[in-house]
């Protein structure tokens, strides 16, 4: 009897044990994210109450050191605006202590025309160099030596004498781009008391400032675009930047009003889709009756499609391999010039056209044929598994796969029998043709100058400012990728102010910048609308998306 009571307290000292060595990790699990959750609530809390732009981080991209407990850290929050760097357990704290970027000045009386310097201490820019001894900053492994979020000037622990803490900023390299706070509080005072003399607000009248804004779409280019966000936002006043998935072009673009007319300019980051979107509000500013303020774009190119960012010599894509700062000095020393705008019209045919006629508005190309069908066929396929479709490479790979697969279709067959064009009133006998193409700009399907070919024959090079068309046929799209290589030339059909397409039967695949649809019998006006007012980056235009014309 005694060894059975004996085997079972061991028996129930074996669960006990069990039981706690299951239990307890599963308790310290429990606990610990639980803990964390709370945590990352706190933390939340203060990102949306706080007046900096915080980010969290696992893993900083240079060693760094947080700016209350000075201790060396891997992992934090960072302030996108100012550039602070902190401690998890030290963010209360620092959110309390430091002042981040204001975008504009309170409290202060009459209309300043500066401002002193505004100091960080701590996590310099590698190679930086001090303003007063001119050696290197930030060389020691600690919480050391300043920066000036404003003009981004650094100086020595050292070297900090009183007269930097109250001297006024300049505003460094790109004083001419930045809008300074005590610019925009003086405005702001202006318009409350009703006045309209702003030519006397520093510094409104200066002869080379050009402010500038920049609009980024940060679902374009594998989400470079919000990195792009937040360095703008430490070289620029932040009021100056914009995200387009947060707030529309047209809202955006009111900040021009406060700005002296035709002096700013805006940095489009994004595909040609997102530079169309800007476009299209700015011309609705000139519905709005705002026409002086009409600010010239230049483009960063992200995305897949950057046809027009290459015919303006902005490159074909960027990755990263010219730095935020070239990008600026690209922006100011860029020209102004004319891009040519046109509208589309689709009025199908039947119902006693009873049916609103579709308008589109178009900046690159129109086209009807095997270039549409591969763009609908990849529009179909990104709608569904948009994360396949973040690489420009994949993008070019599945373009060609369509293409090969549509040499078996043939769905574009015979198109000169199904369709009628006229350019300016003048109808062309076409030859036996699969797709036709209407070119506003030089470039076109991701780097080639399809209107020159292979550049043989004496032809005049494209223009995107001389209110003309240039209209070519393909053979089908094994022939689109032999233009593309340069192996052969497109059927050019002519060049024309007004073209007019009728599509007699049969459903065809078309395309406006990229956008496809499938189009039954209808009739395709296509006549000048308006000119945008570009910025031209006199950088090389590339031929394939591996090089960009950024970086000179």
């Amino acid at each position: 009897g005694s060894g059975d009571a004996s085997r079972a307290v061991a028996d129930w000292r074996l669960a006990v044990w069990t039981l706690c060595s299951v239990l307890l990790p599963v308790l310290i699990t429990a606990w610990c994210s639980f803990q964390r959750s709370r945590r990352q609530l706190l933390i939340r809390d203060i990102f949306r109450k706080s007046k900096h732009d915080w980010h969290y981080t696992d893993l900083f991209g240079q060693p760094s050191y947080c700016c209350v407990c000075a201790q060396h850290i891997l992992r934090g929050a960072f302030c996108s605006c100012c550039g602070l760097r902190v401690s998890e357990s030290c963010l209360k704290k620092a959110d309390q202590r430091f002042l981040c970027k204001e975008i504009m000045m309170r409290g202060t009386a009459g209309a300043p025309s500066s401002m002193p310097h505004h100091w960080i201490r701590g996590n310099v820019p590698l190679c930086s160099c001090c303003i007063v001894c001119k050696q290197q900053c930030g060389t020691q492994p600690k919480l050391c030596d300043y920066r000036c979020v404003w003009c981004q000037y650094t100086v020595h622990d050292e070297c900090m004498v009183d007269y930097l803490r109250t001297e006024d900023c300049t505003f460094g390299e790109f004083k001419d781009l930045i809008i300074p706070p005590y610019y925009l509080s003086a405005i702001n005072q202006m318009r409350k008391e009703k006045k309209n003399s702003c030519e006397k607000v520093v510094p409104y009248g200066r002869k080379h400032w050009m402010p500038v804004m920049v609009l980024a779409n940060t679902r374009s280019g594998n989400n470079m675009g919000e990195t792009l966000l937040g360095e703008f936002k430490m070289l620029l006043n932040p009021v100056q930047v914009f995200d387009l998935s947060k707030i529309g072009p047209a809202k955006a673009l009111q900040l021009c009003t406060w700005l002296p007319c035709n002096s700013v300019r805006v940095l489009v980051c994004g595909g040609d889709g997102t530079v169309g979107w800007v476009l299209d509000a700015i011309d609705e500013m000139k519905i709005k009756g705002q026409e002086r303020y009409i600010p010239q774009v230049a483009i960063l190119p992200l995305g897949t499609g950057n046809d027009l960012s290459n015919t303006l010599g902005w490159g074909a894509g960027y990755a990263g391999e010219a730095p935020v700062e070239q990008i600026l000095r690209n922006v100011m020393e860029a020209d102004g010039i004319k891009l040519d705008r046109w509208k589309v019209q689709v009025t199908n045919k039947g119902y006693y056209n009873l049916r609103k006629p579709k308008v589109f508005t178009m900046n690159n190309y129109f086209s009807v044929g095997p270039d549409a069908l591969m763009a609908l066929n990849f529009h179909a396929h990104r709608e569904k598994t948009p994360s396949l479709f973040s690489s420009r490479i994949i993008n070019k790979a599945v373009y060609f796969f369509y293409g090969t697969k549509d040499c078996l279709v043939q769905e574009c067959k015979d198109l000169n029998k199904k369709v009628e064009l006229e350019l300016d009133g003048e109808r062309i006998e076409l030859p036996n043709l699969e797709g036709i193409i209407v070119l506003n700009i030089g470039y076109w399907g991701g780097g080639c100058r399809l209107w020159e070919g292979m550049g043989d024959e004496p032809y005049p090079l494209a223009r995107h400012d001389d209110g003309l068309l240039e209209v070519v046929g393909v053979h089908g799209s094994f022939h689109c990728a032999q233009i593309q290589v340069k192996l052969a030339n497109p059927v050019r059909l002519g060049q024309a102010h007004t073209v007019r397409l009728i599509l007699k039967s049969s459903k065809m695949p078309m395309q406006v910048d990229g956008e496809p649809w499938a189009q039954g019998p209808c009739t395709v006006t296509i006549t000048h609308k308006t000119h945008a007012l570009m910025l031209y980056h006199s950088g090389e235009q590339t031929d394939d998306d591996d090089a960009s014309s950024l970086s000179e």
